[in-house]
């Protein structure tokens, strides 16, 4: 049992590392960003925490080549999606669903988003969804399961790029695969 957490921790970490947008460089970014009204409105939902903080305000991995910040705060309008997609990670972890992962990319403004090569009218941008990354080891079919029985109600839009990166919202009840598109989803064809 313990291998699996030290190999879990240092798959999120070499994550991280090869990410650069660790701690350190949040740090050095939000002492020239006002972060607080976000943060204060997570604790007013009794939701700071759920994702760490430098992980939750991360734009696109693009942001380099792009020549974007690094980090994002989302605008105050999309607080409310941003409050329900955090509802759900957290009911995913007390369910045991989603317990270790890394958020690797969340809010982007629409120029990022275009740079990036995200979707028009993406979550990302005009809602709140996050990119996250599981361990190698973790298994992602209890995810499609929660999806299969509770998404419509979350409005949860579920969907695995080629990367392996699972991208998860609340703004829409759908998923998808590697092509963009609901018949490549792992979430409907058969195991």
């Amino acid at each position: 049992m313990k291998w699996v957490l030290v190999a879990a921790v240092a798959t999120i970490a070499s994550a991280s590392q090869a990410d650069e947008r660790d701690l350190w460089m949040f740090a050095q970014w939000a002492g020239d960003h006002q972060t607080r009204p976000f943060r204060e409105m997570l604790v007013d939902a009794r939701l700071y925490g759920v994702v760490p903080i430098a992980q939750l305000l991360r734009s696109a991995s693009d942001w380099r080549m792009c020549r974007a910040s690094p980090f994002a705060v989302p605008p105050a309008s999309n607080w409310p999606a941003v409050r329900s997609t955090l509802s759900l990670l957290k009911t995913l972890d007390q369910q045991g669903i989603l317990r270790q992962y890394e958020v690797v990319s969340a809010y982007r403004d629409p120029s990022l988003n275009a740079c990036a090569g995200g979707a028009v009218g993406s979550a990302h941008t005009r809602a709140f969804a996050v990119d996250v990354l599981l361990p190698r080891w973790a298994d992602p079919q209890p995810l499609c399961r929660f999806w299969q029985q509770h998404g419509q109600s979350w409005n949860m839009g579920l969907g695995r790029y080629p990367t392996g990166r699972i991208h998860i919202d609340t703004a829409g009840y759908r998923t998808w695969g590697g092509d963009g598109r609901a018949g490549s989803s792992f979430c409907t064809k058969p195991n």
